[in-house]
């Protein structure tokens, strides 16, 4: 008689990134953003304390969807824009697994849409890292859902005419629980992102912004550039004011009057507006609207971090405890029955006999 899996996953013995690098040889373009997020996730996981047989990394298509081949963890490289759909059936019938989903922002958002909004709504167990390059990289630099509006590439000569998805917005306006925007090259701010999504009970999307050097480099230099990151960039942390620039002489308030939030330069008359983050409200409303401060053509006033945490119930955990409640009520299932219901129908010929 087969045992019932055990529920908690193995812990493991103390382990260092070189025990999730598998003996794949990496093959990125040199200097693509990838290879950063590798390296950060191989990192960080030996902190979770998990065997490496409780980790599966499941990936749809592109560039990013590599990923599994170099994680010496399980992994599926799976289809295009399915990698939700199989990461919620493995979470789902597997909870003593941590599954962790790998993403482009093609592969998620233009054939995957669906997959990604559903994953999101039902938060399922599930940690979901959102590449976004702005460009399709694995079929040659076409643009991809996340390219701004008038963007020159392979499939659009004279620009692109389809306005951009905002992954953070879309996210949580799907009632994501955990929601957050990270910089592939910044590798302290990366790690804790990761710490955060890795914690929290249901799904996490967390958006990494990652530069493709060969179809579409330069597209975060806004974001990355010493000179200008600090008046682009809004860094969230929760309880805290939020304020940014040189001198955090800049911050962010909400207008009296429309309710719309917009960025003041700090003075003595209007400090006391400055928004206190709050990265577990109930509503989305403001994370929603922290979402859409940034400029999408220039990434002004772009803001990173955990825009929203908060505890909903764990699709996983509900399906389980419905299954219990049947078991207790029904006792043994009959798969059988159940597949032929109190009806069925024997075709011979051309005659239908109904056996009940």
């Amino acid at each position: 008689m087969t045992e019932a899996l055990s529920l908690v996953p193995k812990a493991a013995a103390r382990q260092s990134m070189k025990d999730f690098k598998s003996d794949q040889e990496v093959r990125w373009c040199p200097g693509c953003g990838d290879y950063a997020v590798l390296a950060a996730v191989q990192g960080f996981l030996p902190e979770l304390g998990l065997a490496r047989e409780n980790i599966v990394f499941v990936s749809g298509i592109g560039c990013s969807s590599r990923f599994p081949y170099y994680m010496d963890t399980y992994g599926m490289h799976s289809i295009h824009g399915r990698a939700p759909a199989i990461a919620t059936g493995l979470a789902t019938s597997r909870r003593d697994l941590s599954v962790w989903v790998v993403t482009g922002d093609g592969d998620a958002l233009s054939i995957g849409g669906n997959h990604l909004i559903h994953a999101l709504r039902r938060n399922v167990n599930l940690k979901i890292l959102l590449f976004n390059n702005r460009i399709y990289g694995l079929t040659k630099g076409q643009y991809s859902p996340t390219s701004e509006v008038g963007k020159i590439t392979k499939s659009t000569p004279m620009g692109s005419l389809d306005a951009p998805f905002n992954p953070v917005s879309l996210a949580i306006g799907a009632e994501a629980s955990f929601v957050a925007r990270t910089v592939d090259s910044d590798r302290k701010h990366l790690t804790e992102v990761l710490r955060q999504a890795a914690a929290h009970p249901g799904t996490a999307l967390v958006e990494i912004y990652q530069n493709c050097n060969i179809f579409n480099d330069g597209a975060f230099d806004a974001l990355k550039d010493r000179d200008r990151a600090q008046d682009a960039v809004i860094r969230l942390e929760h309880g805290q004011p939020i304020r940014f620039g040189t001198g955090l002489d800049k911050g962010v308030v909400r207008d009296p009057v429309t309710g719309d939030l917009e960025v003041v330069s700090v003075t003595a008359d209007n400090e006391d507006r400055i928004l206190v983050h709050d990265a577990h409200a109930t509503s989305p409303t403001t994370a929603f609207a922290l979402s859409r401060l940034a400029d999408p053509d220039t990434l002004h006033h772009t803001p990173v971090g955990v825009l929203r945490s908060v505890v909903r119930p764990v699709y996983d955990n509900r399906m389980a405890d419905q299954l219990d409640a049947a078991l207790e009520q029904n006792g043994k299932g009959d798969l059988a029955a159940l597949m032929t219901g109190n009806e069925t129908w024997t075709v011979t010929g051309a005659h239908h006999v109904v056996d009940r």
